[in-house]
């Protein structure tokens, strides 16, 4: 919910800075958008489409809140993971690449259309 809230927020942010609702205009002006969290930092947003924000480890408290014991700097999402063979090979960068599955390898952008 929290990141649904902030990337509206920046879409607004973003058109109204693009002065227009054109899809490639806001795209463009979405990258490093800022906007506060609800954790008491600011996200941005990356090229690969991803926020950086940061992360908390809480304790949950009977009342349901959390006691946050542990929160890091901003930390940058990223849309493939390291861990496994077939997709450390891949990165996205939509800004510069115009992909967000570039495969590092081939040099090649390996979905160039929606699986759905």
């Amino acid at each position: 919910m929290e990141a649904h809230y902030i990337g509206f927020n920046m879409w607004v942010n973003a058109a109204e800075q693009a002065g227009t609702t054109d899809v490639d205009a806001v795209r463009t002006a979405m990258y490093g958008q800022e906007f506060p969290n609800l954790t008491g930092g600011t996200a941005v947003m990356l090229t690969n489409h991803h926020l950086a924000k940061p992360v908390l480890i809480g304790e949950i408290q009977a009342d349901g809140q959390f006691d946050i014991i542990s929160q890091t700097e901003e930390v940058a999402g990223d849309a493939w993971t390291d861990f496994l063979p077939e997709s450390a090979v891949l990165m996205s960068d939509w800004k510069d690449l115009g992909c967000g599955m570039y495969n590092t390898e081939t040099k090649t952008c390996v979905q160039l259309n929606s699986n759905y």
